[in-house]
Order: C-alpha cells, then structure tokens, then sequence
C-alpha cells in the first residue's frame, strides 16, 4: 500500500497514543516517550509488524505515547493508514492475527 497523503490518529490524553504517517522512503519511526527506555523496542515492533501487514514500505512514522497498550497503538495505526491511504471504507473490522 502506498501513503497518499499525511494522516493523524489518536490524542495526547493518558494512555493514548498519536500517530502520524507521512511519505517517507523505507520505514522511519521517531518515537517520543517517557517509557521509551522500557516499552520503546516493543511499540517499534507492534508498529512494524503492522505496517508489513498493510505492505507498507515507504512511510515516516511519528508516535507520541502516552502510555497506549499494545491494542491501542494498533487501532490508532490502523486509523492512520486508512486515512493516509484512502482505504476508510474498505477495512474488514474482524480480529487481526
């Protein structure tokens, strides 16, 4: 899939999380976390791992965490790439593996 434009999701609230995706050339994550020491290599990963689903190659990532479990880095990243993409309407909400 291919990023069409920029796109944000999520708050700055307590256990949120803000993602925004942009054009970029390879995989670019900047993350900003207080619990980047602990939790930084697993919220890259869950971010990664999502994007290789959607085959997204080509992306700048920006997340700022507050805290989000892994379920809701997921939901705001899927949010994102379906605003990015222009694939809104095309999702199948059943349970990703």
């Amino acid at each position: 899939m291919e990023i069409k434009h920029t796109a944000l999701a999520g708050t700055l609230e307590s256990s949120d999380v803000q993602i925004t995706l942009s054009e970029g050339k390879g995989i670019s994550i900047d993350l900003d976390s207080q619990v980047e020491k602990q939790f930084g290599k697993q919220i890259k990963k869950v971010v990664t791992d999502l994007l290789a689903k959607y085959e997204i190659n080509n992306v700048k990532v920006h997340v700022v965490d507050k805290g989000a479990l892994d379920c809701t880095i997921k939901a705001r990243l899927i949010a994102a790439i379906q605003r990015a993409t222009d694939t809104q309407n095309e999702q199948n909400w059943g349970v990703l593996e």
